[in-house]
């Protein structure tokens, strides 16, 4: 019994010291799951070894290992039931084990304990076990056999960095434990033998001697150490650890869904298209349908609304945010399948607590989700979500928040239109109060303005000068959603007031959402109230009143045929003779009037067609070479569509890649054949080069990642090459208007 008790100190001693990193790493655990099985791998692992000690050293790592396998998918089992994962445990093993780490690393604090963040400390924990035991056990040398336990309690450490408070009392507990198994005696079969046994009692003085003096040494070269790493290490307690995570990128949004503003008016003219099907219970399922939400727009540069937000993968249980004061608040539960909506950002209703069924990451500043994987058609999950509702009492005397905190909410963007500005400053003039001159925009909108499905998308500068103050009958004055969202955000930072815009949809009740019931919306924050949506849509079936009853910019200075002409007195003196004919009186001659009229109408031509040349230019650049593979060859694709376009023959958005190369060799075909005269010139692409284009679109889009720099480069050549081809068909006037035609410019891409 007592060889028994002398052997188990080390063993305990190395339990607990792979156990207190499991401590340490579960601070930032939003349940103690990961802190139990990183506990149940020190035990597993020392166990092993010590069950195997007396069996061949080459034996015990096989026999360790195959248990490291049953204790990994166990623990991965559990992880994925805890978070309520879909899929069997071979599709949940191989995706923790392509993504452990970066989603470790990206994953949102508190972590949810899910395959894919316990894999790596589990199997950590297991092998600094092994590698302890093993060390410590076989070889003998304890302190030696330390290192991997203190090795894995630094990492735990960093991993954790300043997302929690400092671990003080682990810590000392690690060190206490270590010191107890160095001083506890280890096993021994019989009495230790003396190393100096059957020297001369000469001889034997000096070995002692000798080592005494070694012990000495070692012992000041300690205490030097100490005295000398001791003020540096007091020195950066108090500083703040380096957090690892910013190291890592965290999930992005495809290009596709930076923008989803600009999706509003294809959704329009495709109204029936079924993007989603929703079921509502809890709070709102008597209580007509919410609003859902796709995406939140904060960053405006002029040209279009992003969305740059931080997204973190997150858990099942997504972090609480408190809710405005004065708020009330009810819970909403939707079950959500997904139809033809594409992209990564997951609709919910504001704001999401709960997610089953999909994976998630999540910006708690703007409470919006996607999927980092990617929406497909079927996909079903459940999420929710509390919504707020604010006390509409404080909103008249409510102020608006200022400062560097609202600043990027507040940004109004350099080249404002001049007439945009003083429809602004006009609004908010008349209107004092904040919510006075939020709803003074709202009602000019919906009572100036008609709300048509045609109409074009964009939301630049010059799209919302012309969507406020073109004329009616030129196709100005009207929009979709995407035209009233985004006058009334950028009119209300003009004056004053922290802006954004929100996507979503306005379903009529549960079961399918449609194209039609996608919208686009405003919103502005208020103190102690939050962010509170306004509709500055118009009434149905109201007729909108001219834009010019209500305002009339004046120009500061008038022109000069408005200035009053001076009242001459009557003299007696004859009017002097007519100029003549060709001349005015004093001035140039009508010839050179006329000439200089005509070759300044020439500059202004020519200036205009080499704008459209060179922006058309620099469309193609930034599509053939800006961004990775994939987005390349996207652009080359794009730019094949635009080719197609110009020559007359458009393609919609719901053919196939193959199909649309099939109508492009068939366009390119039957241009050669209406101009017999236009051979093909050697080089010119054929069949099997559309073809090949298509391939790489395909392979981009389901393989993402795949496509090599010299594939986007082959896509590039491919695309130029068509598009040459296809204008060299077309008669010398049509070739010089491909050039500077401006479609490609506004078109929907």
């Amino acid at each position: 019994m007592t060889r028994a008790l002398r052997a188990v100190p080390v063993p305990a001693a190395l339990i607990v010291l792979v156990a207190l990193s499991g401590v340490v790493l579960g601070r930032v655990y939003a349940d103690p799951l990961l802190t139990r099985l990183m506990a149940g791998a020190a035990v597993g692992s020392v166990l092993v070894s010590v069950a195997a000690r007396r069996l061949p050293s080459w034996l015990v790592a096989p026999l360790s290992v195959a248990a490291l396998a049953g204790w990994t998918l166990l623990s991965l089992r559990l992880a994925a039931a805890h978070a309520a994962l879909p899929g069997g445990l071979g599709e949940v093993t191989a995706d923790a084990a392509r993504n452990a780490i970066p989603r470790l690393l990206t994953a949102m604090i508190p972590v949810e304990p899910a395959p894919d963040t316990v894999l790596v400390p589990v199997v950590a924990a297991w092998l600094a076990g092994l590698t302890a035991a093993e060390v410590a056990l076989r070889a003998g040398r304890v302190l030696l056999g330390y290192l991997p336990p203190a090795l894995l309690y630094a990492g735990a450490l960093y991993v954790v960095g300043p997302n929690a408070d400092p671990a003080i009392g682990p810590t000392v507990l690690f060190a206490a434990v270590a010191a107890a198994g160095l001083a506890t005696p280890g096993r021994r079969d019989g009495p230790a033998p003396d190393p100096v046994a059957g020297l001369s009692p000469a001889v034997r003085a000096a070995v002692r001697l000798r080592l005494v003096a070694a012990s000495a040494a070692g012992l000041a070269v300690v205490v030097a150490l100490a005295a000398l790493l001791a003020p540096v290490v007091a020195a950066r307690v108090d500083e703040r650890p380096v957090d690892p995570r910013r190291y890592v990128e965290p999930p992005r949004v495809e290009s596709l869904d930076e923008n989803p503003l600009i999706r509003i008016s294809g959704w329009a003219l495709n109204p029936d298209q079924r993007l989603l099907d929703v079921r509502t219970s809890g709070g709102a399922a008597g209580d007509g349908s919410p609003r859902i939400r796709l995406a939140v727009l904060s960053d405006y540069d002029g040209v279009t609304w992003r969305v740059g937000a931080t997204y973190r993968n997150a858990g099942r249980i997504l972090p609480a945010a408190e809710p405005a004061p004065n708020a009330a608040t009810d819970e909403v539960r939707q079950e959500i399948t997904v139809g033809d909506l594409s992209g990564r950002l997951l609709p919910a209703v504001p704001t999401p607590r709960e997610v089953t069924g999909a994976r998630v990451a999540y910006d708690p500043a703007t409470g919006t989700l996607i999927r980092p994987e990617g929406l497909a058609p079927g996909l079903r999950y459940e999420v929710s979500s509390v919504r707020e509702r604010p006390d509409a009492n404080l909103l008249p005397t409510a102020n608006v928040p200022a400062g560097d905190e609202v600043a990027r909410v507040l940004r109004v963007a350099d080249g404002a239109p001049e007439p945009v500005r003083r429809l602004a400053t006009q609004l908010a003039e008349s209107n004092g109060a904040p919510y006075a001159r939020a709803d003074a925009i709202a009602a000019f909108l919906a009572e100036h303005y008609r709300v048509t499905a045609d109409a074009p998308s964009g939301h630049a500068y010059p799209n919302l000068a012309f969507f406020l103050f073109g004329p009616r009958n030129g196709g100005g004055q009207r929009g979709t959603s995407e035209q009233f969202a985004a006058a009334f955000a950028v009119l209300g930072r003009l004056a004053g007031l922290p802006t954004r815009v929100v996507v979503g949809f306005e379903p009529k009740g549960d079961g399918p959402v449609r194209a039609a019931d996608a919208y686009a919306w405003p919103e502005v924050l208020f103190d102690g109230v939050g962010w509170v949506p306004f509709d500055p849509m118009p009434r149905p079936d109201s007729e909108p009143r001219p834009v010019e009853e209500d305002f009339r910019p004046q120009p500061e200075d008038p022109p000069p045929s408005e200035v009053p002409a001076p009242t001459e007195e009557p003299s007696a003196t004859p009017p002097a003779a007519a100029p003549a004919p060709g001349r005015s009186e004093g001035g140039l001659g009508t010839p050179v009037l006329v000439g200089g009229g005509a070759g300044g109408l020439l500059l202004v031509v020519g200036a205009v067609l080499a704008v459209l040349v060179a922006m058309r230019r620099r469309l193609t650049r930034s599509r053939l070479d800006a961004g990775d593979p994939g987005e390349r060859v996207a652009g080359a694709w794009r730019e094949l569509t635009d080719a197609l376009r110009l020559a007359g023959h458009p393609v919609g958005p719901d053919l196939a890649a193959a199909e649309v190369a099939e109508r492009a060799r068939r366009t390119l075909a039957d241009a050669r054949a209406a101009r017999p005269g236009e051979g093909a010139a050697s080089g010119d692409p054929d069949g099997a080069a559309v073809d090949e284009l298509a391939g790489l679109l395909n392979q981009a889009g389901f393989a993402p990642g795949s496509v090599t720099p010299e594939q986007a480069e082959r896509a590039a050549r491919l695309s130029a090459g068509f598009a040459d081809a296809l204008r060299a068909a077309r008669s010398r006037w049509r070739q010089v208007l491909w050039t500077v035609h401006p479609g490609p410019l506004r078109w929907r891409r």
